[in-house]
């Protein structure tokens, strides 16, 4: 006589209420993270105005975020293995709303400049700890889910942005609107005594004797010491000119720089097993920001420019654009949840590839460019809710903040190189459509990345024991097991399995 196994509980009962407030907690950070990060996207058309910006200036004040990225994230990452992800989502919050409160006292270019290398610092931090700290606290089975809901909260505060900007700019100026972002420093405080911290790093490494250090490699001895230092110093000073006058006339020469500098510090992380996977990670999300912030990053200078929009007309397009990626994450949750992380991605931007060039190709009917933006933004922009949870499935818990950070923030700045090129671009044709152009082409590459499996396939050339998914392990309890699906036995012929942290050198353990 066989028994009927007992059904599985519905998935929001999975998560407990712990959980969920611990999930709140983080999605309002991003909420405030979107926020503040699309301000300048909104104001800039007023900023060029009073500063006398050209297209190409006005644009570097979007990429001047990004250029801080990589380091806030390595090094806010580092801060959420060694001591909690809890620490490192304040932190982050603190670094990226001053920066945006400072924007509002910029009296020109290099002022209002400065002012957003602090801002991307902060916003890269947050990214990584808030990220890794919902998805460690919430049940294995449902973490696309996790991922895609927190992403969403970026969307949504794009739209209150676009509120913001239809009342404030109008009445107070666009300098009021930077203002604004001091408020997130009440999240923070609230975080940081309310919150527990993640489950899944408390049982992994919080009551670890020693804790991790993800740049050991790095400060092995004084001679690498003083190498990696030149390094990072080196790395920031030409991403600066790279994308400041002051590299006028050497952008290629010091873009190649700068993209050796970063390499050299990601083979080191990513150690003798890992430093492949460190670097194709850094390509996907590369790409994935050039098909996703050259609409992000210039779509409101776009509609006022080339189209004539007022700014009411501007924020309601908006307003289309953020609820579509705020779908487009939540949906793209429980697909990813349904048929796996990677086919929900390829599957999504590819049917997105329908809407690029009749978005561009709509002029005067606002309505119809609204639906049409909707579903852009759903399938294309929504599916990287899925980001953190295909970047973080990579690492274990021990170098996932630092892993996650490094390899997102490196790789984000081709969000900086978006809308310069964007705008590049628009020599001698309209905006409209080079963004369609880097849109459509960076989507078919993501697609192969990631639907074709190439970081991980390129990993297991170095490291064949590679574990496929980390995140697909359920939560350690304190003893260090992990309930869910169990690893696979090694065969006598080193079969794909997992191996104890301490053996392996890549971003599978310590270093």
């Amino acid at each position: 006589m066989t028994t009927e196994p007992a059904a599985a509980p519905p998935w929001y009962r999975e998560v407990s209420r712990t959980r969920w407030k611990s999930f709140f907690a983080a999605w309002i950070g991003y909420v405030l993270d979107g926020f503040d990060f699309v301000l300048i996207t909104l104001v800039l058309t007023e900023i060029s105005d009073e500063f006398g910006l050209s297209t190409v200036e006005a644009a570097g004040l979007i990429s001047g975020a990004f250029i801080t990225r990589w380091l806030g994230g390595a090094v806010l990452g580092a801060v959420g293995d060694r001591f909690g992800r809890k620490a490192s989502m304040v932190a982050s919050i603190l670094l990226y709303s001053l920066g945006t409160f400072a924007c509002g006292f910029a009296w020109d270019w290099t002022s209002l400049f400065t002012a957003r290398l602090l801002v991307g610092t902060g916003m890269a931090g947050e990214y990584g700890a808030s990220a890794t700290y919902v998805l460690e606290s919430w049940p294995a089975r449902v973490r696309n889910r996790a991922s895609g809901f927190l992403i969403s909260g970026f969307s949504i505060g794009s739209v209150l942005a676009a509120e913001c900007y239809e009342w404030v700019v109008p009445n107070l100026g666009w300098r009021w609107m930077f203002f604004l972002g001091i408020l997130p420093v009440i999240v923070a405080l609230w975080v940081r005594r309310a919150l527990p911290e993640a489950e899944e790093w408390s049982a992994s490494v919080g009551e670890r004797p020693e804790r991790p250090n993800p740049f050991r490699p790095l400060f092995a001895t004084r001679a690498l010491a003083a190498v990696n230092t030149t390094l990072v110093v080196l790395g920031t000073v030409t991403l600066f000119a790279v994308f400041t006058p002051v590299g006028a006339g050497a952008v290629p020469v010091l873009s190649v720089l700068a993209g050796a500098c970063l390499v050299a510090l990601a083979v080191q992380l990513g150690g003798r097993e890992g430093w492949l996977l460190y670097l194709s990670l850094i390509v996907t999300v590369f790409v994935a920001f050039l098909y996703t912030w050259p609409i992000q990053a210039l779509l409101p200078t776009y509609l006022k420019n080339d189209l004539g929009y007022t700014p009411d007309q501007v924020t309601d397009v908006l307003y289309f654009a953020g609820f579509g990626t705020a779908a487009g994450c939540v949906l793209a949750g429980f697909v990813g949840d349904w048929i796996g992380t990677r086919k929900a991605y390829a599957f999504t931007l590819t049917a997105s590839l329908a809407f690029v060039f009749p978005v561009f190709a709509t002029k005067d009917d606002l309505l119809l460019m609204g639906v049409l933006l909707f579903a852009l933004q759903a399938l294309s922009f929504g599916i990287s809710g899925l980001l953190p949870r295909y970047i973080g499935g990579h690492f274990p818990t021990e170098s996932r903040g630092s892993g996650l950070g490094f390899t997102y923030n490196v790789g984000a700045l081709g969000g900086a190189v978006a809308p310069v090129l964007g705008a590049r671009l628009a020599d001698g044709k309209s905006l409209g459509t080079s963004l369609a152009v880097l849109t459509f082409a960076g989507t078919i590459l993501v697609v192969l990345l990631v639907g074709l499996d190439v970081p991980a396939r390129l990993n297991r050339l170095v490291d064949p024991d590679a574990p496929r998914d980390h995140l697909a392990q359920g939560i350690p309890e304190a003893n260090g097991s992990a309930p869910g699906p169990a690893p696979a036995a090694p065969a006598a012929g080193g079969a794909p399995g997992l191996r104890p942290a301490a053996e392996r050198t890549g971003p599978g353990g310590r270093h």
